[in-house]
């Protein structure tokens, strides 16, 4: 099967499902290797199409164009990442990354796209099952969100949630 062929095969999968798929999976129903579907992906990506690869698989970003999209600020201990996440979810939103700014590295973002308390409870289990660790770590609780919702109406009340609890920030050089 040529390339072009084969990309198309992975748009369907992805179009025809909900939750993420394994890049492995891919490469095991398509017979090629998993590094020929992370190529596929980047040129899918750079195609215009909102592929998202989260620890869970690759998941297709299908109502993106019509969800409204915000950066926010965040600062919480670890044992408050579930509630942050829930109030985002609770009030409307989805979480589509989390991302810090590292003194050496840069910008470092992880894709996450959790939707639901199901998706935050399978995040969270992973995290407290895991040695690795959040990047939140690595900057002593401060990262930033990428949220969406369906309207910026929602993302406000989202943020005035996050306001009340005490994780919302106006500047990443707060201590």
């Amino acid at each position: 099967m040529d390339g072009d062929k084969r990309r198309e095969h992975i748009l369907g999968f992805l179009n025809e499902t909900a939750i993420p798929i394994s890049g492995t999976h891919l490469s095991k129903v398509l017979k090629v290797s998993r590094q020929i579907i992370v190529q596929d992906i980047a040129l899918l990506r750079a195609s215009g199409y909102d592929i998202l690869a989260t620890a869970r698989g690759y998941i297709l970003n299908k109502d993106s164009a019509t969800m409204q999209k915000r950066v926010i600020l965040v600062r919480h201990t670890p044992e408050d990442l579930e509630d942050e996440l829930n109030t985002i979810i609770d009030n409307g939103g989805r979480v589509r990354d989390v991302i810090i700014s590292h003194p050496i590295y840069g910008e470092l973002v992880g894709d996450l796209m959790l939707k639901t308390r199901r998706d935050i409870k399978q995040f969270v289990d992973k995290v407290n099952s895991t040695s690795a660790t959040p990047l939140m770590h690595l900057t002593k609780g401060m990262h930033m969100h990428t949220i969406e919702a369906s309207s910026e109406g929602e993302l406000d009340i989202i943020e005035e949630e996050l306001n009340k609890k005490g994780y919302l920030r106006d500047t990443i050089l707060e201590e």
